[in-house]
């Protein structure tokens, strides 16, 4: 048997029991709230739930039934995707722990064993449509964000490509022509060969990236960029240059290295000049040495640059155009690619008259927004869970930036949410439903704090909401001191106000100091090289010195001699890669109770404790950073002074070793050498006023770094 009640609220539950009675009193408890369709056996509610699968809120479901039980069922709504979107509550005698679990694993959301309180019935259905409403909304919400998010990323790219385009002259279209002529070969690749099967998201991937292939010619100058003449051998490699200049400028991005756009991105920047017969630059790569990204946005470029007008010739048409990327008069291009091409371009040039953007939402995000328009005005608890969902969204946000543990309370229904970060350090779930008869939650926090809290929050007004709460948590068995910030949440609508909830964090006061320390370590470190500025460095050196008076310690400070040679011959940020590469072997050649730091400049300073040896320990080092890198050899000049000497102020220190480095550097560079009091007058001899003293300097540094 099968009954259904005419529509007059706006959720309809499914009853499937092949009890009538128990069918009975279940819809006498929920049908003045709600449509009742009724089912007997398994087969009768599959068909129900089939025929009314946008309708329905919620399934009730006993296992025990004739032609098909309860586990049947949500096995088939599991093989239809049903049980994702479709909540199940099992109602039954069968109430063994086998039973239970299976239900669970079948993906029902909760299990009610009979005989039942209508009360518990009634709450719990509340609860799980309540439940999955909100999921679904939260859902769409983050579906919205994805695309729109997508949307400005994808607007973002292009626009910085224009900015590229509009310095090459060009017609501003070459971007978008670009992006659909990679989508298309790849799409088309994927379905020839089972090598290259890219999934909609790779595609979509690449042919984002494919903006930026030629960010690199922002680094050209325009008059060669838009020269309408043949280029000379020598403005023909400045052009050439523009692939590793874009490859350099997203390596040396800060942040997203991991991220398989910037990877993609740089690929193609580097790559998408390379040919498949190795006669490409800048690297020659052959073959699939070449990534099959950079591949693609090759053949794309070339056919779009032939196929448009630019400063130095006429467009190509279509059909020539096609004609000589095939017949190889631009270059050696993959076999399969070239395939891909010829198979595309009947249909080609209709694709890339189609460059304006898209504007149409997804569907299911345009199925929503009709569904909202169609709709009244929302009633107020529609209207609050609304507004609950978007501070959800804003909560999630910042509990993720800022590793607090963030929570929102509902009274109606009672339902405690809790952010994504906080639901994984406490390994609680998200939602909680009945939170203050939760067992979890006291094992967390003391009832008697619970309460207390309570009773504050519920003490406050709509003027003032703000309570401010310290105790203990129990983490996984640690006690733990927590300052717990909570803003009660009040009707607006009712006349007086009435308490709905709350919403708040808890910091962990300990994990505060670490925070704390973490933002101090940042302001005492230098961006580039990692290590520490000039001033932090003094001040644990300082420390040091004090701390062991009896100790032996030496200050080392050395310049890179050939610093301006790494800059003016190949650029400011080859120059930084140098500094980098001379702070990694600093890291790399120190011990741990060294202190090393960057002076200013190309200028760095190591200080060290020795027992003996301290020539070799110096000489050591200064061997490590006497190094090539990438064709530039690295050349030091490196003064070197010891307390033994010099005595333990960090000044004299300094003072002293400075004076040894000018010392290197009147004479044999690329050398170090050992302060002695011979060296005082150096740095005042170099001085204009001192000139004349210069000559005079008795100073004589020996070769390989020896003690003067």
């Amino acid at each position: 048997m099968k009954s259904v009640h005419h529509s007059r609220h706006s959720h309809k539950i499914l009853i499937a029991d092949d009890s009538e009675m128990n069918r009975s009193i279940l819809t006498d408890m929920l049908e003045d709230e709600y449509d009742i369709i009724e089912a007997e056996n398994g087969v009768q509610a599959l068909a129900a739930i089939q025929a009314h699968i946008s309708e329905l809120s919620l399934v009730l479901l006993d296992i025990v039934m004739p032609e098909m039980d309860g586990f049947g069922v949500l096995e088939a709504m599991n093989r239809n995707g049903w049980i994702k979107e479709l909540p199940v509550v099992i109602i039954s005698a069968e109430n063994a722990a086998s039973h239970v679990e299976q239900a669970y694993q079948l993906g029902a959301a909760d299990f009610i064993r009979r005989p039942f309180d209508a009360l518990i019935v009634h709450h719990r259905v509340v609860n799980t449509i309540l439940l999955y409403a909100k999921q679904k909304k939260l859902l769409e919400l983050v579906a919205e964000q994805i695309h729109e998010k997508e949307r400005q990323n994808t607007m973002m790219i292009e626009i910085l490509s224009h900015i590229v385009e509009f310095h090459n002259g060009e017609s501003g279209l070459h971007v978008r022509h670009v992006h659909t002529l990679t989508e298309r070969l790849l799409e088309r690749l994927s379905q020839k060969d089972d090598k290259y099967n890219f999934s909609p998201s790779d595609i979509s991937v690449i042919a984002t990236a494919s903006a930026l292939h030629d960010i690199g010619k922002i680094a050209i100058p325009s008059e060669v960029l838009n020269k309408p003449g043949r280029l000379t051998d020598e403005e023909f490699s400045i052009m050439q240059g523009h692939a590793l200049m874009g490859a350099e400028i997203l390596e040396k991005l800060p942040f997203y290295q991991d991220e398989p756009l910037l990877k993609r991105a740089y690929e193609i920047c580097r790559w998408h000049h390379e040919r498949y017969d190795g006669c490409g630059y800048p690297d020659g790569l052959k073959g699939d040495d070449i990534p099959i990204s950079a591949q693609t946005v090759a053949v794309a470029d070339v056919y779009d640059a032939l196929t448009s007008d630019r400063v130095y010739k006429k467009a190509v048409p279509h059909e020539a155009a096609v004609q000589m990327i095939l017949e190889g008069q631009c270059g050696t291009f993959n076999p399969l690619l070239m395939e891909c091409l010829r198979e595309l371009a009947p249909r080609l040039r209709t694709e890339l008259e189609r460059t304006a953007p898209a504007q149409e939402p997804h569907p299911e995000l345009q199925r929503v927004a009709e569904e909202m328009l169609k709709r009244e005005q929302p009633g107020a608890s529609k209207r609050t869970l609304q507004l609950l969902e978007h501070e959800r969204m804003k909560y999630n946000f910042f509990a993720a930036l800022t590793e607090e543990l963030q929570f929102e309370f509902t009274v109606s229904p009672p339902l405690l949410t809790l952010s994504t970060y906080g639901a994984n350090k406490l390994g609680f779930p998200e939602l909680i439903m009945d939170p203050l008869h939760d067992k979890r939650l006291t094992v967390l926090m003391a009832p008697q704090h619970i309460a207390a809290l309570s009773d504050a929050l519920r003490s406050t007004s709509p003027g003032q909401p703000v309570v401010t709460y310290d105790c203990q948590l129990n983490l996984n068995g640690e006690h733990r001191w927590f300052r717990i910030i909570s803003r009660a949440v009040w009707s607006g609508d009712d006349d007086p106000p009435r308490y709905t909830g709350a919403i708040g964090k808890a910091m962990d006061i300990h994990d505060s100091h670490t925070h704390l320390a973490e933002l101090q370590r940042r302001a005492s470190t230098d961006a580039l090289t990692g290590l520490l500025f000039h001033a932090a460095a003094k001040e644990r050196i300082q420390n040091r010195l004090a701390e062991r008076p009896d100790g032996k310690f030496a200050l080392a400070i050395f310049d890179l001699d050939l610093f301006k040679e790494a800059n003016d011959g190949f650029g400011h940020m080859f120059g930084d890669r140098v500094l980098t590469h001379v702070a990694r072997l600093l890291r790399q050649n120190i011990r741990s109770g060294d202190i090393v730091a960057r002076a200013g400049g190309d200028e760095f300073l190591i200080f060290l404790e020795y027992k003996k040896g301290l020539e070799r320990i110096v000489k050591r080092i200064f061997a490590s950073l006497s190094v090539t890198f990438e064709g530039f050899p690295i050349s030091i000049n490196m003064g070197v002074a010891s307390t033994e000497t010099v005595g333990f102020h960090y000044d004299d220190l300094f003072r002293a070793a400075d004076n040894a480095l000018y010392t290197v550097k009147r004479g044999t560079r690329g050398q170090f050498c050992f302060y002695d009091p011979s060296m005082q007058g150096v740095l005042t001899a170099l001085s204009p006023i001192g000139a004349d003293a210069a000559d005079s300097d008795s100073g004589h540094p020996q070769e390989g770094g020896k003690e003067l």
